[in-house]
């Protein structure tokens, strides 16, 4: 049995807001399954939520500041959630990382600089719980530090560091480096330092002992000029340490079978009941009802990254051809009202929803044809991966985790009963629209359309598959 301390700005459902908070919600619980010893270190924000008691761990001195330790649980589990208390850094309403009006915190740096000297003090077990990790996984640019950190203490854990998305990277001022008063031996280029800036997320990436991301393809796309932010030289550097494992997904709460948020359950064996979602989610949208076309739905930020513009491009020619388009997210207020204006102009054919509503990206998810992704970059993706359990096929962009996660609808491929998308290469329009009418005609062939939707239905997404590959890489370790 390992011990795991996992270092993590964020976590569902404590507190969300994007895929890291999924990851450290879910990749947890899957490791306890397998008879680990793990506990998760969270800084406690005013907006997150805690689950049954919450009691006073010890406190702690560091750089003249007291700072609190109190624990509470995962629901549903039994792991410990250590919750760093300073209110000074954390108690700031909503959102961990910015105000209001979408800017940085401006003392960030100092924030996650103190989070992730909490974390040393734990992994050195200086906090006195008798309890000293064998290994600290730390997430993204937030826990970068504590890689750093513990490469200057002596007889200290091993360390892991998982890229979800090599885009935050966590810069500051050099001068920065005074204020947090960061250890002499860090900063240089090829400590901390990055083009006269201090980079927390090298912390990471030059310190730690392995390095993982969260797909095999996008482990390889960072290490070029196009994906790697300037980073792909240190990466290829350290290369012999890098890999990628695929994120899973939460089986239980994105499951057809038993998805309380749609109109009609239903699985691989009986999916003609899959239609009443898809009647239901035309009706919700004032959309003709109809199985005669194939309905596209799209989940996401409507920026750039997501391939939104693409789709922009494209829509004129889209919406000449037979099928229906429904849409939820939010993002740059230009692609909103883009959007909002050919769904105005083409009422028949494509409706928008502005913003989130979770029991409505299941419906989207359960009554949908096809899921359209057409990001730029895609670290992992998770859309993806419930489409195919909902039966839905994803037409996505090869990158990243949609590369590692659909298979292309070509001859080979539906011969052999391993087709579950459609996937096109460049982020054009005309590529994108390429693969639309290639999904619009595959559409147009139940029988070979039925069996994708079984390919993707019967794969195994799920998070026990992730959790044994980092036990892996823990041991090896």
């Amino acid at each position: 049995m390992k011990k795991i301390l996992f270092v993590t700005s964020e976590a569902h459902p404590l507190i969300k807001t994007g895929g890291l908070a999924d990851v450290s919600g879910s990749l947890p619980k899957a490791l306890a399954e397998l008879s680990q010893d793990i506990r998760i270190l969270i800084p406690y924000y005013q907006a997150l939520k805690t689950f049954g008691n919450v009691r006073y761990v010890c406190s702690l001195r560091i750089d003249n500041r007291s700072v609190n330790i109190l624990e509470t649980r995962m629901p549903e589990s039994h792991i410990p959630v250590w919750l760093v208390d300073y209110p000074t850094f954390f108690n700031y309403p909503g959102n961990p990382y910015v105000d209001e009006n979408g800017n940085a915190w401006e003392n960030n740096a100092e924030r996650f600089a103190l989070f992730c000297r909490v974390a040393v003090e734990i992994a050195m077990d200086r906090v006195h719980q008798d309890w000293k990790p064998d290994v600290v996984h730390c997430n993204d640019w937030q826990s970068a530090l504590v890689p750093a950190f513990l490469s200057l203490e002596d007889n200290r854990p091993k360390t892991v560091f998982t890229i979800h998305n090599l885009a935050y990277q966590g810069l500051f001022p050099a001068s920065t480096a005074a204020t947090l008063n960061l250890p002499g031996q860090l900063l240089s280029p090829e400590g901390l330092e990055f083009h006269s800036l201090l980079s927390f997320i090298k912390g990471g990436l030059v310190y730690s002992d392995r390095i993982t991301t969260v797909s095999p393809t996008y482990a390889t796309e960072i290490q070029t000029p196009e994906f790697g932010y300037g980073l792909e030289g240190l990466l290829r550097h350290r290369n012999h340490v890098l890999s990628g494992i695929l994120n899973g997904i939460d089986l239980e709460h994105w499951n057809p079978e038993s998805d309380p948020l749609i109109a009609q359950t239903y699985t691989a064996q009986t999916l003609a009941e899959k239609k009443a979602n898809k009647a239901e989610l035309q009706k919700r949208f004032s959309l003709p009802v109809t199985d005669g076309v194939p309905l596209f739905g799209l989940i996401g930020r409507l920026v750039e990254q997501k391939g939104i513009d693409l789709i922009l491009d494209s829509l004129p020619a889209i919406l000449e051809m037979p099928l229906q388009i429904v849409l939820l997210g939010s993002g740059e207020k230009s692609m909103e009202r883009k959007l909002m204006s050919y769904a105005h102009l083409y009422p028949e054919k494509i409706a928008v929803t502005v913003g989130y509503d979770e029991a409505l990206a299941h419906r989207i998810e359960a009554g949908s044809d096809v899921f359209l992704m057409p990001s730029r970059f895609e670290p992992c993706g998770l859309n993806q991966m419930y489409s195919q359990r909902y039966g839905t096929l994803p037409l996505v962009r090869r990158t990243g985790g949609l590369a590692d996660t659909v298979v292309d609808a070509v001859p080979q491929t539906l011969n052999d009963n391993s087709a579950t998308g459609i996937v096109f290469d460049e982020a054009t329009a005309g590529s994108l629209l390429e693969a639309v009418k290639r999904a619009a005609i595959l559409y147009g062939n139940p029988k070979a359309w039925e069996q994708m939707q079984i390919n993707g239905m019967s794969k195994d997404f799920s998070w026990q598959q992730s959790a044994s590959q980092y036990l892996d890489l823990y041991r090896s370790l």
